[in-house]
């Protein structure tokens, strides 16, 4: 039997987290949660990654934790291993896009809401269980599913804890995107297709934005970057010559 672990698949400027944990509908273990953000340090720091593409093995997106190993996890709260994972996952500084099928329950969904976009099969399920089992959701947990769906959305999915199938999902904001399971792939290749092949520096800034990360010093470094980069000149050349943009810029190294 495979170990639980998370699996890092490269294609391209693709790079495909796949969360597997035979036998415990791909469970996140404390060695799992500790290990994505390392894996994510890794993915962000490597020029060649453009987008990263976190989903689940044989046909499970992810259970939630294992609460085989419940303790630790109540033990520290709003600083627990799966906060922090998730934390990073919601930080990192390239596009990502959670590919959901099957379960994608507690914290999976605590993940899939910490990507930036969620594609779902159609027999996805999604759920928030911590009132079925007598724990309280962490604080940026829940202001995250807030924020994404509203107050009363997340409010009925914690009250609940019931499972909403995706076409609700894709109501209520959850997912962006609802397809066939045989559709799910090569839509997702098609759409970090595309994000790869846009400026680098456009998306990373436009992440920040969206995110309420980019105070006014560092919006001025983004428009820094796009006079000194030449991306803007390459763009506007490319649209006028009806010819695919050549966008070059990466993120300058740390000082």
């Amino acid at each position: 039997m495979v170990d639980a672990d998370l699996v890092v698949e490269v294609t391209g400027a693709v790079a495909t987290v796949v969360i597997r944990n035979p036998g415990r509908r791909n469970a996140m273990t404390p060695a799992m949660w500790r290990r994505l953000p390392v894996l994510l340090d890794g993915l962000e720091s490597d020029p060649a990654v453009r987008v990263v593409v976190l989903t689940g093995a044989d046909g499970t997106f992810c259970a939630g934790a294992d609460l085989g190993d419940l303790d630790e996890l109540l033990a520290a709260g709003d600083g627990s291993i799966a906060v922090a994972a998730e934390e990073r996952l919601a930080t990192f500084a390239k596009p990502t896009v959670a590919a959901v099928r099957g379960a994608c329950v507690g914290g999976g969904c605590q993940l899939a809401v910490a990507c930036d976009l969620r594609i779902a099969a159609a027999d996805a399920r999604f759920g928030v269980p911590p009132a079925r089992l007598g724990l309280v959701y962490p604080a940026p947990t829940t202001h995250r599913l807030a924020r994404l769906i509203g107050p009363a959305a997340a409010k009925h999915l914690l009250f609940t804890g019931e499972l909403v199938a995706a076409e609700r999902a894709l109501r209520i904001g959850l997912v962006d995107e609802v397809l066939p399971d045989a559709d799910l792939a090569a839509r997702v290749d098609g759409l970090t297709g595309v994000i790869a092949e846009r400026s680098q520096l456009s998306v990373a800034a436009a992440k920040e934005i969206v995110d309420g990360r980019a105070d006014e010093e560092r919006m001025a470094w983004w428009h820094g970057q796009v006079r000194v980069s030449g991306e803007a000149r390459e763009g506007v050349a490319a649209f006028h010559e009806r010819r695919a943009p050549r966008f070059g810029w990466t993120p300058p190294a740390a000082p």
